[in-house]
């Protein structure tokens, strides 16, 4: 979609999520919140993101090239998560972080290969952890709930078997023109994964520590503003909420997201005002932490300079040997 009709589809849900959003009912549950618990959730987010720098890292690192520092790393990972405020989806901030990594490994096919498949495990994690949800949550979901959820993951498991080695084996030649380019680089990620697989279950292993955490931490927030649902189901509709954002309709899944998770919540007996506003301190912490990681980037791009590294360099003790 156009840039235009993304932000149209962002600001128009979320003046009606604000609009028709019970006013009063979100006071009194904004005022169940403490700020200590909102700067624990930023603080939660940051380290998440740290270890998302790690994880990154070690995908680009493993596509050859010159080796990513982890300065370099933070300064990359960091534009990267500013630029998803900014860009008109999150997929920009990906390119703009794989923009800076290819100048330091002077190696583009692998900063951008390390982000498609840093994309695909997260996509890949977050079916993982509704797939996981819905085991223990079935008890609490209503019986259509159970039933979409369960066709739902018969048909991934269904493309991931069958449909995704006869894809992998089709020529690229045959696929419509217009979809040649998108699906060759998938392809080309999909074969790294193949090629490195301790990379793979390195990253994949840290993909699910920290989409894990961050369902812990909106269970918190959820919590103090008054949602009581089990833990299996937050592990279904946080997930589910963040692919809908990742959907290419909106400003970086901006209301979108916000939306699904109410949405999800409703039939499970939580006001919709709950759910729009536990959403929206979610957002707020998004946008603290972008912000956060815009300074950070800054201050290393300031100081961690060809210059300053040779001064370092100069000072150090030699290596024996």
């Amino acid at each position: 979609m156009k840039l235009w009709l993304r932000i149209a589809v962002s600001g128009g849900l979320l003046l009606l999520l604000l609009l028709f959003l019970p006013w009063d009912t979100a006071r009194s549950a904004l005022g169940r919140l403490p700020f200590s618990l909102w700067m624990g959730a930023l603080a939660g987010f940051i380290a998440g993101h740290f270890l998302g720098v790690v994880k990154w890292r070690v995908l680009v690192n493993a596509g050859g090239g010159r080796r990513l520092r982890m300065l370099g790393a933070v300064r990359c990972y960091a534009a990267g998560l500013f630029a998803n405020l900014c860009l008109p989806s999150i997929v920009g901030g990906d390119v703009l972080r794989a923009a800076l990594a290819a100048r330091v490994t002077r190696s583009p096919e692998a900063a951008v290969l390390a982000g498609l498949v840093d994309r695909i495990i997260d996509v890949a994690t977050l079916g993982f952890l509704i797939a996981l949800g819905g085991i223990f949550a079935r008890g609490a979901l209503p019986a259509w709930g159970r039933s979409a959820l369960t066709i739902s993951l018969l048909v991934v498991a269904l493309i991931i078997v069958v449909f995704l080695p006869l894809l992998v084996r089709r020529p690229l030649e045959q696929w419509p023109r217009r979809f040649r380019r998108r699906i060759g680089r998938g392809l080309v990620a999909l074969r790294s994964v193949a090629r490195n697989p301790g990379s793979a279950l390195t990253s994949l292993t840290l993909s699910v520590i920290i989409q894990s955490a961050f369902v812990f931490l909106n269970v918190g927030i959820g919590r103090a503003i008054g949602i009581d649902v089990p833990l299996g189901v937050w592990f279904v509709v946080w997930p589910l909420a963040k692919v809908a954002g990742l959907l290419p309709i909106s400003l970086g899944g901006l209301a979108v997201r916000d939306a699904a998770f109410a949405a999800l919540l409703v039939p499970l007996g939580v006001p919709i005002a709950l759910g729009i506003l536990t959403s929206l301190v979610w957002q707020s912490v998004l946008i603290a932490g972008g912000l956060l990681a815009g300074v950070a980037w800054w201050i290393i791009a300031r100081y961690d300079t060809p210059a300053a590294r040779s001064a370092v360099s100069a000072v150090s003790p030699a290596a024996p040997g």
